[in-house]
């Protein structure tokens, strides 16, 4: 008799929210003790590296708290329902110091772009097109505040990697999503650029829900207008 062939979850109906102090225990929950991986709490490319290794675990959880409290919008949640199931972090490139100062990295030109820097996807949704679901959110965002374009530092390799070492996301994702190669000074790791159309500094974010699309299609998830979060 043949084996029946496994059926693949459906894509999730998201909502996606600014992070916000209200919502920071939401992120808690999400990251769990580990705070995403290795004690980050998404500090890496914000502090120098002994600042980021002496505060590992509980130090890095209280300084991304504390930007937060002061009114940063560090990234954006995913929502399935009331569970938050996705992180990205974006936010003007400058926010970043560690991109200046990176040999790989560093700025390709003096356009004041934003940045993707980090993913986190909860392992029940994993391969659910919540990352590109959170592209397309994090794309919404930073246009609303008046970003000219919106850069990512993706893996680019055919070997298959752990999710721990894709946390800047992979090279296809973005190139699906309209993002171009726009530097690469290391075989592995591009610097990919999509240019976002003008809107006035200040106009309300994408703050809604989004149909996060299976990975295995190509076309790409746009959020829509729907609640907005606290």
């Amino acid at each position: 008799m043949p084996r029946a062939r496994a059926t693949r979850p459906s894509p999730p109906e998201l909502e996606v929210h600014p992070l916000t102090p209200a919502r920071f225990a939401d992120l808690e929950r999400l990251f769990g003790p580990r705070g995403a991986c290795a004690g980050c709490w998404c500090m890496w490319w914000r502090v120098p590296r002994a600042e980021w290794q002496a505060g590992k675990g509980e130090g890095n959880r209280r300084a991304l708290e504390a930007y937060v409290a002061a009114g940063k919008l560090a990234g954006l949640l995913a929502y399935d329902g009331d569970a938050p199931v996705g992180w990205v972090a974006v936010e003007p490139r400058s926010a970043y110091p560690r991109l200046a100062r990176s040999r790989n990295l560093a700025p390709v030109d003096a356009r004041p772009v934003w940045s993707i820097t980090c993913f986190f996807v909860a392992r029940s949704h994993r391969g659910r097109g919540v990352t590109r679901a959170l592209v397309e959110a994090a794309a919404a965002h930073a246009r609303a505040q008046g970003a000219p374009a919106l850069e990512a530092y993706p893996v680019a390799t055919t070997a298959r990697l752990g999710d721990a070492l894709l946390y800047t996301g992979a090279a296809s994702t973005f190139e699906a999503l309209g993002f171009e190669e726009v530097a690469r000074r290391s075989p592995t790791r591009p610097v990919m650029r999509r240019e976002l159309g003008a809107v006035s500094p200040g106009a309300p974010a994408t703050r809604g829900r989004a149909r996060a699309r299976s990975t295995r299609r190509s076309s790409p998830t746009r959020p829509s207008g729907g609640r907005r979060g606290r």
